[in-house]
C-alpha cells in the first residue's frame, strides 16, 4: 500500500472521505458508479426492447434478460466493468428458433445452456475462447451483423420479414415496391432512417450534448413524431413484465430431444460464451482496471443464461456497446452495471406505458446501426492487406453463416483457418541431381500427407535411375503418411530390379562409406553447396562439429581465439584438452585435401568421413587455452573456408608440410599476396569493432 493510503483525507469543508488503495476516495467512486449506471440504463433500454422484438418474443422477455444480467451477473466474479443483457448477435438465431418451435421450449434451451456454460468455467475452459483465429472471430460478428441488417430492413418499413438471410435477400425487390405504393410505409422508412442517420453522426454534435446515447435521443425524438396524429405507424406491444414471465417446468422440457433443438443447445452454448469472452478482452483493453478472470466470467454468464431460461427469458450474453458506454462514462466498480439492473426493473414495473409510444421502426434503425458495426466492410479490406490467407478465412466465415447458419458457418471459418496453417507449416523443399545413372533426391521441411501428392510426382519422376538415393535427413517432421510412401516406393523399385536404392530419413545414417562422395560430386553437378543446405530454423539437424576433425596447426602458428566480445568470443572457448595440434594422414578414397592450415590438410566438410589423425599438445596456447571451456571443433563457424576463419591455405604439401613444420612455423602465416597477417585483417574485428586478436 502507498504511503497516506487508506488515510482519512480531510477536505476544505472539514469533511472526510476513505480512499481506497487505488486512490480515490469511496464516495467518489460511488459517484462515477452512480453515474455511469444512469448513462448504461439508458442505452440499455432501447437495445433490450429492440432486440426482443427483432427477435419475435414479447418486449418484456428482452428488459427480464437485461434485469438478471445487471442484477445477479452484477455481483458474480469475472469482469467488473463487463455488462449483461440480451445480445443483438443471437436475435437472428432465436427469431429462427421460436418460429419453428414455439417460444415454450426457449426458456428451457437457454437454461441448459447456462448449465453447460457452468460446467465450462468449472473446468477451466474460458481460456480456449481466445485460442480461436482472429479472422474467425471477425468473420463470425460480420456473419452475425449481415443477418441482423437484411431482418431490420423489413422491420424498418413495418414488414414482416421473410425468415432466413436467404430468403430476405430473395424478397428486397418485392420489399421495394410494396413500400413505393403505401404512404405509411414511406413514414416509417423516413422515421428509421433518421434514427439510423442519428447514430452514426451523434458522436460529432458538439459536447456536452453528445454525452447523451445516441439511441436514446433517437427514440425520444422517433416517440414524439410518431405521437402526430397524421402519422399512423406501428409502436412497441409491452403489456405487463410479470405476466411474461413463465417458469419452466418438467412438462417445459418435452420436445428437448429433437436434433435440431440439441444443436440449437450447443450454439448457444459456443456464441454466448465466446462473445461474452471476446468482448471481455476488449472491455480490458479500455480501462486499467483489475484483468477479467475468463473462467470466472464463463461461470457467472451460465448463472445469468441458467436464471434467464428458469424465467422463460432470452439467452444473455455481454455487451460490448453497453459495457463500452459504462468504461466512458467513468465507472470504476461492479455497482455501475448492478444499478443499471436495478434502473431497468423500476421502469418495466412502474412505467411500462411509456414503453408503447416507441415506433418500432426507430428500433430498427437502432439495430441497423448495431448490425453495420457488427458488420464492419472495412476489417474485411484490412485483413485482405494484412494477410490474404486470414482475409479468404473471414470471408469464407461470413458467407457460410449467411447462406447456413452461425453454428456451421464458425465451425467451416474454423476448418479453413485449420487446412490454411497446416498448409503454411508443411513446406517441404524437394532438390534433384542426377549425374550418370545416379539420382539424388534430397527433401527438408516438413513432411506431412498435406504435401504427399507432391512428393509422389517427385519419386514418380526419378523412377527411370537405375542409382536412387532419398536423402531426408534434412526433414524437421516427417508423419506416418509421408514416411510410409517413402518405404513402400523404395521396396517397390527394388522389386522392379533397380540398382541402387538408398532411402536416410531422420536420424538415420549412409549405409555404404561411399555414400558421402556420391553426394558431394552430386552436390557439385546440381549447384548445391553447404549454405544450401544449412537449416538455420533447425540447429539441431547439423551435424556435431565437436566430432570432426581439428585442422592440423604448426607449432607457434598465430590463429589464436577471436576478438573478445565478438560473436565467436561469446559462443566459443577454447580448452587445453579438446585444442590440441595434429599430425593429419590423410588416406580417405576419393576425399582430396580441401584447407590446409599451417601446413597441414584436412578434408573438414560436413558429413564426409573424418581423416584419422594423431594428437599432440599445443603448448604455445595451453595457457589462454585454459582460461575457456568449449572445444574448438564445436563452433559453428568452424565448416566455413579457412580465410573467413583468419588462415589462408597451405602452400607446402611436403611430408615436413603434413606433420605441421613445413610452411607457417613460428610466427605470421604468410598469405598468397606475400603480405602477413595483420590485426586489422580479422573479419570480426573489422565487422563489429571491437576486441583485439592475442
Amino acid at each position: 500500500m502507498r504511503p497516506g493510503a487508506g488515510r482519512h483525507a480531510r477536505k476544505g469543508d472539514g469533511s472526510a472521505a476513505v480512499k481506497t488503495a487505488d486512490g480515490p476516495s469511496l464516495s467518489g467512486s460511488f459517484s462515477a458508479d452512480f453515474t455511469a449506471s444512469i448513462v448504461v440504463f439508458l442505452v440499455a433500454l432501447p437495445l433490450c426492447i429492440g432486440v426482443a422484438a427483432a427477435s419475435g418474443v414479447p418486449v418484456a422477455l428482452g428488459i427480464i434478460t437485461g434485469i438478471v444480467g445487471g442484477l445477479i451477473v452484477g455481483f458474480l466474479p469475472g469482469s467488473s466493468l463487463q455488462v449483461s443483457g440480451p445480445a443483438a448477435g443471437l436475435a437472428v438465431l432465436v427469431l429462427e428458433f421460436v418460429t419453428n418451435h414455439g417460444l415454450g421450449l426457449l426458456g428451457p434451451v437457454v437454461l441448459i445452456s447456462g448449465l453447460l456454460q457452468m460446467g465450462l468455467g468449472m473446468l477451466k475452459m474460458g481460456r480456449m475462447f481466445q485460442s480461436i483465429s482472429l479472422s474467425v472471430v471477425q468473420g463470425m460478428l460480420a456473419g452475425i451483423g449481415v443477418p441482423l441488417i437484411l431482418s431490420q430492413m423489413y422491420a424498418l418499413v413495418d414488414s414482416k420479414q421473410l425468415g432466413t438471410a436467404l430468403k430476405n435477400i430473395a424478397g428486397l425487390p418485392q420489399l421495394a415496391s410494396d413500400v413505393l405504393g403505401d404512404r405509411q410505409k414511406i413514414a416509417a422508412l423516413a422515421l428509421g432512417v433518421m434514427a439510423l442517420v442519428l447514430c452514426f453522426v451523434w458522436r460529432k454534435v458538439p459536447a456536452p450534448l453528445n454525452k447523451v446515447p445516441a439511441p436514446l435521443v433517437a427514440v425520444i425524438l422517433g416517440s414524439a413524431i410518431a405521437a402526430l396524429p397524421a402519422i399512423d405507424i406501428k409502436k412497441v406491444s409491452f403489456g405487463n413484465m410479470l405476466d411474461a414471465v413463465d417458469i419452466v417446468g418438467p412438462a417445459s422440457f418435452n420436445g428437448i430431444m429433437d436434433p435440431a433443438v440439441l444443436t440449437m443447445i450447443i450454439t448457444f452454448t459456443v456464441i454466448a460464451s465466446a462473445e461474452s469472452l471476446f468482448s471481455a478482452a476488449a472491455v480490458d483493453r479500455m480501462h486499467t482496471g483489475p484483468r477479467t478472470k475468463y473462467n470466472a466470467e464463463l461461470f457467472s454468464q451460465g448463472v445469468g443464461n441458467t436464471i434467464c431460461g428458469f424465467l422463460g427469458a432470452m439467452p444473455m450474453t455481454a455487451v460490448i456497446v453497453r459495457s463500452a458506454a459504462n468504461v466512458q462514462a467513468g465507472a470504476k466498480t461492479k455497482v455501475s452495471r448492478i444499478l443499471h439492473g436495478a434502473w431497468l426493473l423500476g421502469f418495466g414495473l412502474l412505467l411500462p406505458g411509456l414503453l408503447g409510444l416507441i415506433p418500432v421502426t426507430v428500433l430498427a434503425g437502432v439495430l441497423l446501426h448495431a448490425g453495420w458495426k457488427l458488420f464492419n466492410p472495412p476489417a474485411f479490406v484490412h485483413m485482405w492487406k494484412k494477410d490474404r490467407g486470414e482475409g479468404v478465412v473471414m470471408f469464407i466465415t461470413t458467407l457460410a453463416i449467411v447462406v447456413a447458419n452461425l453454428l456451421e458457418g464458425v465451425l467451416a471459418g474454423l476448418a479453413v483457418a485449420v487446412i490454411l496453417v497446416a498448409l503454411r507449416m508443411s513446406r517441404l523443399t524437394i532438390r534433384k541431381a542426377t549425374q550418370g545413372d545416379t539420382t539424388r533426391v534430397e527433401l527438408r521441411g516438413n513432411a506431412t500427407f498435406l504435401r504427399l501428392p507432391r512428393l509422389i510426382d517427385e519419386l514418380a519422376a526419378v523412377e527411370e535411375s537405375e542409382r536412387i538415393i532419398v536423402d531426408g535427413r534434412g526433414i524437421s517432421h516427417l508423419d506416418l503418411a509421408c514416411r510410409s510412401q517413402i518405404e513402400e516406393w523404395a521396396d517397390q523399385r527394388r522389386k522392379a530390379g533397380a540398382e541402387y536404392v538408398e532411402v536416410l530419413l531422420p536420424g538415420d545414417t549412409p549405409a555404404t562409406p561411399d555414400h558421402e562422395a556420391e553426394t558431394a560430386e552430386l552436390d557439385t553437378a546440381a549447384g548445391i553447396g553447404d549454405a544450401d543446405r544449412q537449416d538455420p530454423v533447425h540447429p539441431a539437424q547439423q551435424p556435431d562439429r565437436a566430432q570432426l576433425p581439428v585442422p592440423a596447426m604448426a607449432q607457434g602458428h598465430s590463429h589464436g581465439p577471436q576478438p573478445h566480445g565478438s560473436p565467436y568470443a561469446r559462443q566459443h572457448q577454447h580448452t587445453a584438452s579438446a585444442h590440441q595440434h595434429a599430425t593429419v594422414h590423410q588416406h580417405t578414397a576419393g576425399h582430396p585435401a580441401q584447407y590446409g592450415v599451417g601446413g597441414g590438410a584436412v578434408n573438414n566438410r560436413p558429413g564426409h568421413q573424418p581423416a584419422h589423425y594423431t594428437t599432440q599438445q599445443s603448448q604455445v596456447h595451453l595457457p589462454h587455452h585454459q582460461v575457456h571451456g568449449q572445444p574448438y571443433a564445436s563452433h559453428p563457424a568452424y565448416n566455413q573456408p579457412p580465410e573467413i576463419l583468419g588462415y589462408v591455405p597451405a602452400q607446402d604439401t611436403s611430408p615436413e608440410g603434413m606433420t605441421g613444420q613445413g610452411t607457417g612455423g613460428q610466427g605470421h602465416q604468410p598469405q598468397p599476396d606475400g603480405t602477413h597477417w595483420r590485426p586489422e585483417d580479422d573479419w570480426t574485428g573489422r565487422q563489429y569493432e571491437e576486441g583485439t586478436r592475442r
